[in-house]
């Protein structure tokens, strides 16, 4: 495998659905590593945020920089926004999981379709990299977002075998992010006011990963992804009361009761994927099942060594859990620094 530096100042990346939590931080470590990079083209379909973005990032400081308004599902203007593109971070979804029980047609075509669209204009475009975000509820899926993300994960996975040895295309698949919009600690934050904190499931637990973390994760895929692994993080997980009592230790907790779609624990490798799992130091690599890839494949410049038969990893058998006043830690440190329990 070629070891060359995937990302310089003469790069050309495009970002799809670059206004959202992940699209920004990308781009923030991106321009403080690059900042005269030959082009970084955020992505997405609504203008307001990309302009708010531009009032953060401006193409007037950051010459490479551009804002390019278009939708996944439209693969004639992904093909436009691709010209001189040689790394693409797919990071486009529609991800409201009761939403997409309600508009399941939706999501299939901004999920499924549009990652289709992606993996195909890449291809015509000439891209090298291709890096799609992926999500654990796609592993064993029971909500239909979670389906779509696994769909998803299998394109990008497949679409080795027939884009050429030019085209590396690799998932990233982490758990809930810290602080990112629709998530539970700002969500907990909100409802903390009234007084009352509504409760789903009391054992209810989910992994936790930062932006910066899922960012790196990134970075890192791109530096060392072979072409068709779902790279998994080593994360701590969260048990919800913990940050209920984090957030609100005086406020009351309202048990309401598990939504439609979701599960008790999250799930990001399952037993059936551990034959084909390899442990990579700082993440898990589940590697295509048609051999392409193996744990030799890596060789010394990143040992890897199968996992145990049998091996799943899931928010809730997670031997690394986050105590109440790491929460809080961690919830100053990304979401809000004045933050005081309630």
């Amino acid at each position: 495998m070629n070891r060359e530096h995937v990302l310089t100042s003469s790069s050309g990346i495009l970002v799809t659905g670059g206004t959202g939590s992940f699209g920004k931080a990308f781009v923030k470590q991106v321009l403080e590593r690059y900042p005269d990079i030959k082009r970084l083209i955020i992505f997405s379909r609504d203008e307001l945020k990309q302009f708010e973005m531009a009032q953060v990032f401006s193409p007037e400081q950051y010459r490479g920089l551009r804002y390019f308004i278009g939708d996944v599902r439209d693969r004639n203007r992904l093909r436009r926004a691709l010209k001189g593109v040689d790394t693409v971070i797919h990071a486009a979804a529609l991800k409201q999981v009761p939403a997409a029980e309600y508009n399941p047609m939706e999501f299939i075509h901004t999920n499924v379709l549009g990652a289709e669209n992606v993996i195909e204009a890449s291809i015509d475009a000439g891209v090298k990299h291709v890096i799609a975000l992926s999500t654990d509820k796609a592993a064993a899926p029971i909500n239909l977002y979670g389906a779509t993300k696994l769909c998803s994960d299998k394109l990008f996975v497949a679409a080795n075998k027939y884009s050429g040895k030019e085209l590396r295309l690799s998932v990233v698949r982490y758990g809930n992010v810290m602080g990112s919009r629709g998530s539970v600690i700002p969500f907990f934050l909100a409802k903390a006011a009234s007084g009352v904190l509504p409760i789903t499931d009391s054992t209810m637990t989910r992994f936790n990963i930062s932006l910066r973390e899922g960012v790196e994760m990134v970075l890192w895929a791109l530096e060392n992804g072979l072409g068709g692994e779902i790279f998994v993080p080593k994360i701590p997980s969260y048990r919800i009361m913990d940050v209920a009592e984090a957030i609100g230790p005086g406020c009351r907790k309202d048990v309401t009761g598990i939504r439609p779609g979701e599960k008790i624990h999250e799930e990001m490798i399952t037993s059936s994927d551990s034959i084909n799992t390899v442990d990579l130091g700082p993440y898990y690599a589940i590697l295509p099942a048609n051999g392409r890839v193996t744990a030799a494949t890596y060789g010394d410049h990143r040992p890897a060594q199968p996992v145990p038969a049998g091996f799943s990893y899931n928010s809730g058998n997670n031997p690394d859990f986050l105590t109440v006043d790491q929460i809080r830690d961690l919830i100053r440190q990304h979401v809000d620094p004045a933050f005081q329990p309630v």
